[in-house]
């Protein structure tokens, strides 16, 4: 039965992926574009998890860490390109 639920879990988090691709290829903006990439991230750090518990491993553990630590950044640095549009700033200033 457990498995069985798994298996659901598996095919819902597959469904957001490609609805999360889709609005990531096909979004009217930019914004959309990065909700969507990082829902991606999130998604997948998840998948990978259900992955893991059906096969009894802890395998996988490095890479959901990996995923995690990418869809931070990547959330981090586009937030800041859209606030400011630019993400280093050189200012070189120093008065």
């Amino acid at each position: 039965m457990f498995n069985i639920i798994l298996y659901i879990g598996l095919i819902g988090i597959s469904i957001s992926l490609v609805l999360f691709l889709v609005r990531a290829v096909l979004g009217p903006s930019v914004n959309d574009r990065i909700l969507a990439l990082d829902s991606i991230g999130i998604t997948l750090v998840g998948f990978i998890g259900l992955i893991m518990i059906l096969q009894n491993t802890i395998a996988y553990s490095d890479v959901v860490l990996v995923l995690g630590i990418l869809a931070f950044v990547g959330t981090v640095t586009l937030s800041k390109f859209i606030e400011r549009g630019a993400v280093i700033d050189r200012n070189r200033d120093n008065s």
